[in-house]
């Protein structure tokens, strides 16, 4: 079973670290490969560009959260949510409502 995991392309795990403006501040983040690829397809699935929605994805959980003690996390789960509900709808468009900051 482990080898399915075990087995994978190391590249997917690979650290990348994107430079990012988020609440007029640039930041680095760092995250596995295939974090990368599933944020730009959320981005993509919200018509933003990717650093649009990292700074809109931010600016809504300060907003329902008061603080964002570890965005990379944030990120991570977001992925999960994102993957957990494209299994449970298959071939159906996955929304989120996204508040676009102004």
């Amino acid at each position: 079973m482990c080898e399915v995991f075990a087995g994978q392309d190391p590249g997917r795990y690979r650290a990348v670290n994107r430079s990012v403006r988020i609440g007029g501040h640039s930041t680095s983040i760092q995250l596995e490969a295939a974090f990368w690829v599933l944020i730009d397809e959320i981005a993509a699935s919200q018509n933003f560009s990717t650093s649009r929605f990292l700074s809109t994805l931010y600016d809504e959980a300060l907003q329902i959260n008061g603080s964002v003690s570890n965005f990379a996390s944030l990120l991570r789960t977001s992925c999960l949510i994102y993957l957990m509900s494209k299994a449970q709808n298959p071939g159906t468009p996955q929304e989120f409502h996204i508040i676009a900051a102004e």
